[in-house]
């Protein structure tokens, strides 16, 4: 999977300091994460994909309102608060959304319990 900055120093910042991911290295303009397993790579470009044209990334955690609080204490700002998305026949899904600083969509995404409700603040 890979995403286009403008600025690849500020797009390594954010996802390696504000997003917690692994980096693996960096080869001149290209930077390099590993996304559970999946790489992710950021590369410079002038010519930019729309934010809206690319795909969104959907974080996995054990706890959305523990990322979410943890994100925010980051310096991320949500475009929504956790909510359900889609209840399941064994779980229910509940997600986040954010942006990165280029204005790709982010989410958080947490798998719960049928019956789970998040402390929302």
């Amino acid at each position: 999977m890979a995403l286009s900055t403008p600025d690849v120093n500020r797009a390594e910042t954010f996802y390696r300091d504000t997003l917690g991911l692994r980096h693996l290295y960096r080869f001149g303009e290209l930077t390099f994460f590993d996304c559970g397993g999946v790489r992710l790579l950021i590369e410079k470009s002038e010519h930019l994909q729309s934010p809206a044209q690319a795909s969104a990334i959907y974080f996995s955690c054990r706890d959305i309102t523990l990322g979410v609080s943890e994100l925010e204490r980051r310096g991320v700002a949500f475009k929504s608060r956790p909510h359900l998305v889609a209840p399941m026949e064994d779980h229910d899904l509940w997600m986040a959304f954010f942006e990165d600083p280029d204005g790709h969509t982010l989410a958080l995404m947490h798998e719960a319990p049928k019956g789970y409700i998040p402390m929302i603040t």
